[in-house]
């Protein structure tokens, strides 16, 4: 730390503040906010930081500037603002995956209100971003059904309407045909619409209505009922709540650790219903906490959509709550409801975002599930080879294993293997998942070939147990780690663990070791089929007399079966191997 930056440290107060770290290029490459700017700046040159980011920021600061403000929520404030200004490269980022659409109303005597991608706050109205332009294209088509606006982009003086205005989609402002007052108050009554305001629009329209039925114009009250149904129609469509819960803006929150960033969610509530919706991406990069993370995201869409209400539904409390807004974390009732419905969008959006990285890059999704593996078995490496073994036997004949292998999170066939068990007599499934764990591994050893980085065993505590001596035999049971997987509960176990390692069922990490025990099953029960169907026919034909290896291929060639050769004729088997070994076979099948 040099004179200049302890000169600065000495001389900062004790007041909340905002304080900018600087280059020696003149860049500013971090702001900040403090409650007390001497505490806040200090931190980072007396203390050691666990984060390499952290330990980056601080050997490239070569100046120092900070403003003192009255309070800690005025410091949020102005630090939303020069993070704007500046964009710093150690701060949060904000950013959409897209450009959404934007509701435009042209600042003009006849406005147009059309859907933009290119929002000008200086020449237009600007309502937005609609995240769905499904939503905002139905509410455009309502608005234009309602309400004769021009679409033409330059208005002229005509003396005659276009087709637009015999269709009854335009008033022909153009022509003289309607004046500037009506106009304004259809563009208003729109702005409403497109607000959320729609019951005080249905309010306005029945008292047109019902004065023009008193004055007997009931064509133009039929066209204003005709507004109202439409309206009413469209407010039953988006009503998600209670109606009675007007006027409040909902935010979720997700956090992404493979993508280092936050995910903020708005829905904006008017009259029961969601009239929009919002997710932005915060990107985390600088270990930041959940509460500024929501704060940048609740600042951002304040500016984007042009102020919030005074109700705020949050998923959880921050410690600086300003007075000028009603912060609530729902527990129950229909609040709660909105506050999940603002929460799944956060993680709906997180899962979107994962699959169009995966199909990018589809190795990106293996790493990411080895990760999460790892963490939930609490493993020090990545479990990059993964080995799997089953027994399969048929009452205590035909002992086999069969073993499966995964290779960063992918199976690796020709790495599969199937084991003869030799030492042990009878069905005991727990000697002898320790003669092929023991002969596997000290085969391993013996060759010099790597170990594998997590082995799972299908089968109890008991079977675990008994994989677990052979590696304690081999002297190698702490070099890599081992868990048992139970077939009826999908428990995972760890040698010496009375409980079960908790794992969501339906998390990747659970469905991969699902996939690689199913993989040994299918693996080693084919193979188990394969040897019985071997032993069966040996079993009928290799006794009998006269018919050696040579003339058995030749009768399952011809009758492909043990069965149909049973069934066959001695002259039929004549036809193949002759009449005297056709009549000694005939008599051993019919005696056996």
């Amino acid at each position: 730390m040099n004179e200049h930056i302890q000169l600065i440290l000495r001389s900062l107060p004790e007041k909340p503040g905002v304080y900018r770290f600087y280059d020696d290029k003149g860049v500013v490459i971090y702001v900040g906010k403090a409650k007390r700017l001497k505490r806040r700046v200090s931190s980072y040159f007396n203390k050691d930081h666990d984060s390499a980011k952290v330990r980056m920021l601080v050997t490239k600061i070569r100046d120092i500037e900070t403003v003192v403000v009255d309070s800690e929520w005025d410091a949020l404030l102005l630090e939303n603002s020069m993070i704007k200004q500046f964009k710093p490269k150690y701060n949060i980022l904000l950013k959409d995956d897209k450009t959404y659409p934007w509701i435009a109303v042209t600042r003009e005597t006849y406005p147009r209100i059309f859907p933009t991608r290119r929002p000008d706050s200086a020449t237009m109205q600007l309502f937005g971003p609609y995240s769905s332009v499904k939503q905002m294209n139905v509410l455009l088509d309502l608005i234009h059904d309602m309400f004769p606006l021009r679409n033409c982009k330059i208005l002229r003086n005509n003396d005659r309407p276009c087709m637009q205005y015999q269709i009854k989609k335009c008033a022909a402002p153009c022509c003289g045909l309607i004046t500037a007052e009506e106009y304004q108050a259809n563009i208003a009554k729109a702005v409403q619409i497109i607000k959320g305001n729609r019951k005080e629009v249905i309010r306005e329209l029945r008292d047109e209505m019902m004065r023009y039925a008193d004055e007997w114009k009931f064509e133009q009250a039929g066209e204003v009922k005709r507004k109202i149904e439409a309206l009413e129609n469209f407010i039953g469509k988006s009503v998600v709540v209670n109606p009675s819960l007007t006027d409040m803006d909902v935010f979720g929150m997700e956090e992404d650790a493979d993508n280092n960033c936050f995910y903020v969610s708005f829905l904006r509530v008017v009259d029961g219903a969601v009239v929009q919706a919002h997710t932005l991406e915060v990107g985390n990069r600088m270990e930041t906490t959940r509460e500024d993370a929501l704060w940048a995201g609740i600042l951002e869409i304040r500016d984007r959509v042009g102020g919030l209400s005074s109700t705020l539904l949050v998923p959880f409390t921050p410690e600086l709550v300003p007075e000028e807004w009603n912060l609530q974390v729902p527990q129950r009732g229909d609040k709660r409801k909105l506050l999940e419905l603002a929460l799944h969008n956060a993680h709906f959006y997180m899962l979107e975002k994962r699959k169009r990285q995966d199909l990018a890059d589809p190795d990106r999704r293996h790493i990411r599930v080895l990760q999460s593996l790892q963490e939930a078995l609490g493993m020090k490496t990545l479990p990059r080879r993964i080995e799997c073994f089953d027994n399969s036997n048929t009452q205590g004949e035909e002992p086999v294993a069969a073993m499966s292998c995964f290779i960063d999170g992918k199976p690796a066939k020709s790495e599969y293997r199937h084991f003869l068990i030799k030492t042990v007599v009878g069905a005991n499934d727990f000697a002898s998942m320790e003669e092929i764990i023991y002969r596997r591994y000290h085969r391993l050893l013996e060759e010099n070939k790597p170990l594998p980085d997590l082995v799972v065993i299908d089968g109890g505590k008991g079977q675990l147990t008994s994989a677990w001596n052979a590696l304690k035999a081999l002297h190698i049971e702490d070099r890599f780690m081992m868990v048992g997987i139970a077939e009826r509960l999908e428990d995972i176990y760890k040698v010496g663990d009375q409980y079960p390692i908790y794992m969501d069922k339906r998390s990747e990490a659970q469905k991969l070791l699902q996939h690689v025990r199913d993989e040994v099953h299918r693996f080693g029960i084919t193979h188990h089929r394969k040897r019985r169907a071997k032993t069966s026919i040996a079993s009928v034909l290799d006794d009998a007399p006269g018919i050696g290896k040579v003339l058995k291929t030749k009768l399952l060639r011809e009758f492909k079966s043990v069965a149909k050769i049973k069934a066959a004729t001695e002259p039929e088997l004549a036809a193949v191997i002759g009449p005297k070994k056709a009549a000694d076979l005939k008599a051993y099948l019919n005696q056996k």
